[in-house]
C-alpha cells in the first residue's frame, strides 16, 4: 500500500505546482536554517575525548593570598610552578600531565626555508598516553627525559612536511631558539575540538607543532603565551618557578569514581598542608572537574550560538505553521476526490495515511532543499572569522538528522490537514457533484 500512496502523492503534488513548491521551500528554508545552527552547536559542544574523557580531570587549588578574599571564591584555573610540580612528583594519580603553551622560533636545516615561529604545548611526558595523541612515527619522551631536561621533541605531522616532506624525522634534529633538540616522534594529525587542555589560549585554538619536556622549555627560557595571573608583588618572568602567579594547567587521569574521591581528598589535604607552611592563606578551597564538566564550567560553547539555535527552532516553527496552512488549503480543495475514494469503499484511516504519505514526501523533498542550504550556510559560516569556524562541517549524524526532522516535522504539520480533510462527509462531496 505504501507504493500506491507514495505514488498517488507524487500526482497530486506534480498538479499543483506553485502550491508543492512553496511548501517544500517553507520546510527547506526552516531545516535549512536550523541545521546550520544545530551543526554549529553540535561541533562545539561535543566531547572531545569520547572514548576517556570520564576519566579526564582538571584539579583546582587557591594558593592566593587575602587581598579581595571572598568565602564564595572559585579557585584559579590554573596552577602555580611549585604546585604543579609538588601535584606531579606526587603520582596520586593514574597518569598526571603539567602543561603550558608558547611559541618557539624554528631554525630549519634547508636553506630554502627561511626561520618561523611555530606555536609549542611545553608540557611532561604522560600528556601523550593520557589524552591517546595517534603517533605516525617514533614515540614520546619518557619520564626520565622530564627529570633530564633532555633536548627532545615531538612534532606534528603538518611541521613534519613542510621541514622534512612527510619522511620519518626521528632521530633528525630540529634547532629551537639556537638549541639543538632530537626529534623522538611525529604526531598524527589530532586537534580535539575543543582545545580542552589549554583553554587560556583559545577554546578552538589551533593544534600546536611543537612539543618539548616542560622542564626543559623553563630550562632554556622559552617564551610563555599563556594567561598569567599573579598576586602580592606579582612575578619575575624571568623566575617564574617562584612567582607566585598561576599560569600552569595540571590534568589527572582516574579510572575510577573511588579514584576520583580519593584525589579529591588528596588535594583537600594538601591545600591544609599548604596553609601550615604559610604557603596558603586562604581557607583550603579545591575542585575537581571531569573533562565534560569542566567545559561546562569554563562555558566554552559561546552564548551567541546557543542564541542562535533557538531561534533557529524559532524559524523553523514559522516555517512548519506557515506549511501547516499550504497542506490545509491543499486537502481541502481536494475533499471531492476524497469523498469519492470514500464512497468507493476507502476507510477514512487509509484516507488518512495517503495525505500523511503526501506530507512525508514534501518533508523529504524539503529535507533535500534544507540539506543543500546547510551545506551553503556551513560554508559561510567557515569564512567567518571565528576561531571555531573552520570546524563547521556536517557529519554523517548530522545528515542523518537533517533528513528524519525534515520529514518528521512535515508528518506532524500534516497531521491536522490529514485529519480535517478527512471529516469531510462524502454523500455531500457526492451531492455538490
Amino acid at each position: 500500500m505504501f507504493g500506491y500512496y507514495f505514488d498517488l502523492a507524487l500526482r497530486s503534488l506534480k498538479r499543483n505546482k506553485a502550491l508543492t513548491a512553496l511548501m517544500v521551500l517553507a520546510i527547506a528554508l526552516g531545516i535549512g536554517a536550523n541545521m546550520t545552527t544545530l551543526t554549529v552547536l553540535h561541533v562545539l559542544s561535543g566531547d572531545p575525548l569520547p572514548d576517556r574523557s570520564a576519566q579526564l580531570y582538571y584539579p583546582q587549588l587557591d594558593p592566593r593570598d587575602m587581598d579581595g578574599y571572598q568565602p564564595s571564591d572559585e579557585p584559579p584555573v590554573q596552577v602555580t610552578w611549585t604546585d604543579g610540580m609538588n601535584l606531579l612528583h606526587a603520582k596520586r594519580a593514574d597518569r598526571q600531565a603539567l602543561m603550558t603553551g608558547g611559541a618557539v622560533p624554528i631554525q630549519p636545516a634547508q636553506s630554502a626555508i627561511e626561520p618561523f615561529y611555530e606555536d609549542a604545548r611545553y608540557t611532561s611526558a604522560d600528556f601523550f598516553p593520557m589524552f591517546a595523541t595517534p603517533m605516525l612515527y617514533g614515540r614520546p619522551w619518557s619520564v626520565a627525559d622530564d627529570e633530564a631536561h633532555a633536548r627532545v621533541a615531538v612534532i606534528s605531522r603538518k611541521l613534519n612536511e613542510k621541514l622534512f616532506q612527510g619522511r620519518d624525522s626521528t632521530g633528525q634534529t630540529l634547532r629551537m631558539n639556537d638549541e639543538a633538540f632530537r626529534i623522538v616522534g611525529v604526531m598524527d594529525s589530532w586537534r580535539p575540538a575543543p582545545h580542552f587542555y589549554d583553554l587560556n589560549s583559545g577554546s578552538y585554538h589551533g593544534d600546536e607543532g611543537v612539543f618539548v619536556p616542560l622542564t626543559t622549555a623553563f630550562e632554556l627560557k622559552f617564551d610563555h603565551n599563556g594567561s598569567t595571573d599573579c598576586w602580592g608583588k606579582g612575578g619575575d618572568p624571568d623566575h617564574m618557578e617562584t612567582a607566585p602567579c598561576v599560569f600552569l594547567q595540571f590534568w589527572v587521569q582516574l579510572a575510577t569514581p573511588a579514584k576520583a574521591a580519593a584525589y579529591k581528598a588528596f588535594l583537600l589535604h594538601y591545600s591544609q598542608d599548604q596553609k601550615a607552611l604559610g604557603r596558603f592563606q586562604r581557607p583550603p578551597n579545591v575542585r575537581l572537574h571531569d573533562l565534560m564538566g569542566w567545559l561546562d564550567y569554563q562555558k566554552v560553547v559561546p552564548g551567541d550560538v546557543r542564541l542562535q539555535a533557538w531561534l533557529a527552532f524559532g524559524f523553523l516553527l514559522v516555517c512548519l505553521v506557515n506549511t501547516v496552512g499550504l497542506m490545509l488549503a491543499k486537502f481541502l480543495r481536494r475533499s471531492p476526490e476524497l469523498g469519492v475514494r470514500r464512497a468507493l469503499g476507502a476507510a477514512r484511516r487509509e484516507v488518512f495515511m495517503q495525505l500523511l504519505v503526501e506530507s512525508g514526501v514534501i518533508g523529504l523533498a524539503g529535507g533535500v532543499g534544507g540539506l543543500l542550504l546547510a551545506l551553503g550556510g556551513l560554508w559561510l559560516v567557515r569564512r567567518q572569522p571565528s576561531d571555531y569556524a573552520g570546524l563547521a562541517h556536517l557529519d554523517l549524524s548530522m545528515l542523518a538528522t537533517t533528513i528524519v526532522l525534515a520529514i518528521g516535522a512535515t508528518l506532524l504539520a500534516g497531521l491536522l490537514p490529514a485529519w480535517r480533510a478527512c471529516q469531510v462527509t462524502p454523500a455531500l462531496q457526492l451531492k455538490s457533484n
